[in-house]
């Protein structure tokens, strides 16, 4: 059994799923998911993205400000606070840090990112962070904010083995692999995934964008995320069952807030 450690299922078009989460929540069990963590990135979609997966005890939840969506959506401090100390809120984020798409921006972004580390610690729930072009900064603002004490994962990662290797000794983080380990021009991936040990990796689809091969040009879904499974136990040269079970442990020794469901 495979969880999706980070999807966006608020983001699917579900008109290719006949109008229905239920049918994108179906192709999942059939694939052998067992759960997975809808990701919150803006306080105003959060409402709407908590009442759509409510009724699905398979669908944990976290709660944050993307860095790319920092400079437009208004980080309230105390609209944040209240609802990642919500129950059904098992992690803080999508926070970090995006210098690739957004340079302008660092000084609001860090901002961001340094009090959803407070918060996390505060609330004792991990972080879930996009990095992107801004290694030194996402890796020193981690350190400082002291966020070896609510743990969290790198989600996405395609940055060096340098940046993952000091997230997991210094941090004690996960690192996550998308469905961009299978793409053909990810060979520095790859090479990365193949050094870094199984039980600090979680598996992830970040649906609906990425789809992994065979997938490549289709909505991604949290389904797919075996594909990434087999991506990863064919770079390891392990079994998919050791990939599979390495992860599932992972994603609960993180999430320990996460009811295991089964399928």
């Amino acid at each position: 059994m495979f969880i999706d450690s980070h999807c966006h299922l608020d983001k699917l078009k579900l008109d290719e799923f006949d109008g229905s989460i239920e049918q994108v929540l179906s192709n999942a069990k059939q694939a052998g998911v067992q759960q997975m963590l809808c990701i919150g990135v803006t306080l105003e979609d959060f409402p709407s993205m908590r009442e759509l997966v409510a009724r699905f005890p398979q669908v944990a939840i976290s709660c944050g400000v993307h860095p790319l969506y920092i400079a437009k959506h208004a980080l309230i401090k105390d609209q944040l606070a209240a609802y990642v100390r919500e129950e059904e809120v098992v992690a803080v984020g999508e926070t970090g840090l995006d210098y690739f798409y957004d340079p302008d921006s660092k000084q609001v972004q860090q901002e961001s990112f340094a009090y959803h580390i407070e918060l996390a610690n505060a609330v004792d729930k991990p972080l879930i962070i996009h990095t992107r072009d801004a290694r030194d900064d996402t890796l020193g603002l981690l350190r400082d904010g002291h966020a070896e004490r609510c743990g969290g994962v790198l989600h996405c990662f395609t940055e060096s083995y340098e940046m993952a290797r000091q997230a997991i000794d210094d941090l004690d983080f996960f690192i996550s692999i998308s469905g961009i380990a299978s793409f053909r021009n990810a060979s520095e991936l790859r090479d990365v995934v193949k050094k870094l040990p199984l039980d600090k990796l979680l598996i992830e689809t970040d649906s609906p964008w990425l789809a992994p091969v065979p997938h490549r040009g289709k909505q991604n879904q949290p389904a797919y995320v075996a594909d990434v499974a087999k991506c990863v136990a064919d770079i390891k040269g392990l079994t998919l069952a050791e990939v599979a079970a390495q992860t599932t442990q992972n994603f609960f020794e993180l999430f320990k807030r996460v009811t295991p469901q089964s399928i």
